[in-house]
C-alpha cells in the first residue's frame, strides 16, 4: 500500500487530481481535497495517500495531513460514502471541523457537500457521532452493531416514518445494545415499541 509520496507537482488538472513525480522519476496521479493549497508547478510537495481498489479503477487520494487521511479512511467505512464523496466531505470541512459539527448537532451541516441530501447528510452525521465517540447530550459509545448497516438502515426508516434523528438514533442505539443481532426490521419494530412506550 502508498501511504506517503513525496516529489514535486507536475500537473493539476480540472477534474481534481494532481500528477506528483518523485525523485525516481515515477508520477503517481493523485485525487486531492478541492480546498488543498498547492505549491507552483514544479513545487516541492508532500502528502499522505490511502489506495482505493474497486471493481473498475484502482485510485490514489492525498492528504496534507495524516488525521485527514484517517478521517477520509473512516468516512469510507459508512455505508453508502464512497471515496470521491469521502472526499468532497474533506474538501469542504476539515477532520476539526467535522468534530465541531458533531459536538454542535448541526445534524444538516453535511447538506452543504455536493451530492449529499438531507437524509444522507443525517445519516453520515450520526456515524460520524459514534466513530469520533462524541460526548453531546449524552455518552454514545460505539458497539459492533451500531457501527453496522443495520444501524443505517434502521434509522432511515424511523426517519421515513417522521421521528427526528436525536431520538430514533437514542432508541436504535439502547435496542441494539441490548439485542445486537438484530436484522433491520427486529431493529425497527424494537425501537418502533420502545418508543410506544416512552410516550
Amino acid at each position: 500500500m502508498i501511504a506517503y509520496i513525496e516529489g514535486k507537482l507536475l500537473q493539476k488538472s480540472a477534474h481534481g487530481s494532481i500528477v506528483i513525480v518523485t525523485k525516481y522519476g515515477v508520477g503517481y496521479e493523485v485525487f486531492v481535497p478541492q480546498s488543498m493549497p498547492l505549491p507552483v508547478i514544479g513545487g516541492d510537495i508532500a502528502l499522505y495517500t490511502a489506495f482505493v481498489v474497486r471493481e473498475d479503477a484502482q485510485e490514489l487520494f492525498g492528504f496534507s495531513s495524516f488525521e485527514e487521511r484517517e478521517t477520509f479512511k473512516m468516512l469510507t467505512t459508512i455505508n453508502r460514502v464512497g471515496a470521491r464523496t469521502a472526499l468532497s466531505i474533506l474538501s469542504v470541512y476539515r477532520p476539526d471541523d467535522l468534530r465541531r459539527i458533531v459536538a454542535a448537532e448541526d445534524v444538516n451541516a453535511l447538506t452543504k457537500v455536493s451530492g449529499i441530501g438531507k437524509q444522507t447528510g443525517q445519516k453520515i452525521f450520526l456515524e460520524l457521532k459514534y466513530k469520533f465517540k462524541a460526548d453531546t447530550s449524552q455518552s454514545f459509545v460505539p458497539s459492533a452493531a451500531v457501527q453496522s448497516s443495520v444501524f443505517a438502515d434502521a434509522l432511515t426508516g424511523l426517519l421515513n416514518l417522521g421521528y427526528d434523528s436525536q431520538s430514533a438514533s437514542s432508541v436504535l442505539q439502547e435496542v441494539l445494545d441490548k439485542e445486537p443481532d438484530l436484522d433491520v426490521g427486529g431493529a425497527l419494530r424494537s425501537a418502533l415499541k420502545l418508543m410506544a412506550k416512552k410516550k
